[in-house]
């Protein structure tokens, strides 16, 4: 059976020592946990990671869901207890402002623990998770009295959200969608037609559910300018508590997440609310997508952190043949297999890369509370155009990494990793979605290049490219520090050529810039991962210097995982970028027919 243990520790060297969150206190929510505060909503999130939620994880994906004939669904027997734990912890509104029945802590404590979450059962956490995408959309563009009448309730977890885009023949491209709403005369709309893939769209854990629903008003304008965001509860709040006319018509036979219901929702002039402007559903959209975007990504990281956590114990207990330098255990009849090399190069690779990828996940989730928090107009502008630039990179970098770190996890098991019992099929089947949802990672690549690079005239790329390098001449001059910065300067050169080379040659022949797209969203990636571990490490050598005492170890393991990311990691910037100057033409030199 998996387990599960939270990183605590090494989330508050991140939070602590190496992005220096009591230097934040001055933001609104951060005076609030403070750092002995953070320290106990860390165990207590932890506590509830490990006790309440890990336990049900493979009993849900066993069990799945149900619907039944009159449309409702039950989730797994074990979720409901669990969630409601959840719920009464207070954990949905950790980072919602208080005036809206929240706890108004920093939305980097909300992701930390929400890490912790996702690792013990992704599929329940995606009710609440849903949810804080459907309040984000509230909070931004709603009306008073909507804000008043469903966030408190969806804040305390009694109502949950969900977000509905996607229809049988419109997936990305939404100016393609068709369904309708044709207002009443009272403010209020019928809505009708057919939504596909919507996750927690019917179950039994929440007393109503807020739909969220992109619909064309009639009249409106072709294409995505004519699309509105509605909101359409599952139960209505008149006198009688009516069933609205939104039904799950089916739910999807998945490869993973079996826990989740993702639904068919049936609209059949179901009552909705205009959620913000008409025609003005786009922009409301990306308020959900961007926090759906950064969950997403926590769960793409979530999953590898599981997995490499039950490949490690594993490649401890399993014995099998001798290490190749003479026998380790000679006691017993063979070695545990983590003596061996190509073991160890597996899980150096998850450990490097979960350790950076939560460093990085975090310092992007801070640029989110100073984009919303901050008293300086300047400071808000440039983390709110850091946070734009790397939401991509989060959401199509670690769930890419997420889903080969759980094959790769599965792969230390040999042939007990293709076996449901031990669990690490869950978790590759589980990470698989993380790839594909809020936007597939091909879809991300092209938002990096073709949006995120010159949006504000690039400065905000132009900022990073300043950061890191601005950081490995910093340190050029400290010889502990020489071999990360020389690497992660050599990165950066790549970066920086890359972006150059798409500069001069994606204009004029696009193609050029949909081939290079994937290759530089990971070649931005291992940058953005390589910054953080030249954070990391210079935090771990300036905690040694300072005598770390029994904690020495601790920072002594980051100076290796540090050292194996920049020697066997950071240089597949090169290969990214002789994939992404190679250009477009043998890539669509082949007519159609010839596939």
């Amino acid at each position: 059976m998996p387990s599960y243990r939270a990183p605590v520790a090494d989330t508050l060297f991140v939070l602590k020592d190496v992005l220096g969150y009591e230097r934040y206190s001055n933001l609104a929510g951060f005076s609030d946990a403070s750092p002995d505060v953070l320290d106990a909503i860390l165990a207590e999130g932890a506590k509830l990671a490990e006790n309440a939620l890990q336990p049900t994880n493979r009993a849900g994906d066993i069990e799945g869901c149900v619907r039944h004939d009159d449309g409702s669904v039950t989730t797994p027997k074990s979720f409901r207890q669990a969630y409601e734990q959840y719920r009464d912890g207070g954990w949905v509104g950790l980072a919602v402002p208080a005036e809206h029945g929240g706890q108004g802590l920093p939305y980097a404590v909300h992701s930390a623990v929400g890490e912790y979450m996702s690792s013990a059962n992704m599929a329940l956490m995606m009710y609440p998770g849903l949810t804080q995408g459907a309040i984000a959309a509230i909070l931004a563009h709603g009306s008073d009295e909507q804000k008043q009448k469903y966030l408190p309730r969806m804040v305390e977890g009694t109502w949950t959200g969900t977000m509905n885009l996607t229809e049988p023949h419109c997936g990305t491209d939404l100016g393609l969608l068709r369904t309708k709403a044709v207002p009443n005369g009272d403010g209020s709309y019928r809505i009708s037609g057919q939504k596909i893939f919507i996750s927690a769209g019917e179950h039994d854990l929440a007393d109503n559910i807020i739909h969220l629903v992109l619909a064309r008003i009639e009249g409106a304008p072709e294409g995505v300018k004519g699309i509105s965001l509605f909101i359409v509860p599952k139960v209505l709040d008149d006198e009688d508590g009516r069933r609205n006319g939104v039904s799950c018509g089916s739910i999807e036979e998945k490869m993973g997440i079996h826990g989740n219901a993702t639904c068919v929702m049936n609209y059949d002039e179901a009552t909705g609310y205009l959620l913000g402007p008409e025609h003005g559903g786009l922009k409301a959209m990306f308020t959900m997508m961007n926090e759906a975007r950064l969950g997403v990504a926590l769960q793409g990281l979530a999953v590898s952190e599981a997995a490499y956590q039950n490949a490690v114990a594993y490649a401890k207990e399993r014995l099998q043949g001798r290490s190749l330098s003479g026998a380790k255990a000679p006691d017993r009849p063979a070695d545990p297999i983590i003596v061996h090399p190509d073991i160890r190069r597996a899980l150096m690779i998850m450990k490097a890369f979960n350790e950076a990828g939560r460093a990085l996940m975090l310092a992007t989730a801070l640029n989110s509370d100073i984009a919303h928090r901050s008293p300086d107009e300047a400071e808000r502008q440039a983390a709110d155009d850091q946070l734009s630039l790397l939401t991509p990179v989060l959401k199509g970098v670690l769930t890419d990494k997420g889903f080969d770190h759980a094959v790769m996890a599965q792969q230390v098991f040999g042939g007990h990793g293709y076996i449901e019992e031990h669990g690490m099929s869950q978790f590759v089947r589980d990470a698989r979605i993380a790839m594909i949802y809020e936007g597939a990672n091909g879809i991300q690549a092209l938002d990096l290049v073709g949006r995120k690079l010159a949006q504000n005239g690039g400065s905000a790329v132009q900022a990073f490219f300043k950061e890191v390098g601005d950081f490995c001449e910093e340190n050029r001059a400290d010889e502990k520090m020489a071999p990360y910065t020389k690497a992660l300067k050599k990165g950066l050169n790549d970066l920086q050529a890359a972006t150059m080379w798409l500069m001069q040659n994606a204009i004029q022949k696009p193609d050029n810039a949909g081939a290079a797209s994937t290759d530089y969203m990971h070649l931005f990636g291992l940058v953005a991962l390589g910054h953080m571990w030249g954070r990391m490490v210079k935090a771990a050598q300036e905690k040694l210097a300072a005598g770390a005492g029994d904690a020495a170890s601790f920072y002594e393991n980051k100076l290796v995982t540090g050292s194996y990311f920049m020697e066997r990691i950071m240089p597949e910037t090169a290969t990214r970028l002789a994939r992404i100057s190679s250009g477009a033409d043998t890539m669509m030199a082949l007519p159609a027919e010839a596939f």
